[in-house]
């Protein structure tokens, strides 16, 4: 026979682990934006055509 606080740890587990498994999951509609190009089409994304730069940021701390 177990003790009765073994009992009610493994009674809690069990609830805490069918809660978890209960719990309704939300999904989100992700669609994919319309600046990246699709997979297997070949095209080039807006923002591939164009002047392009390069940001220098200097953090150092003098």
């Amino acid at each position: 026979m177990l003790d009765p606080w073994i009992i009610e740890e493994i009674r809690r587990r069990e609830e805490e682990e069918r809660e978890h498994r209960e719990r309704p999951v939300l999904e989100l509609p992700l669609d994919v934006p319309a600046y990246h190009p699709v997979p297997g089409q070949g095209g080039k994304a807006p923002e591939d055509e164009g002047e392009r730069g390069v940001v220098i940021v200097d953090f150092s701390v003098e």
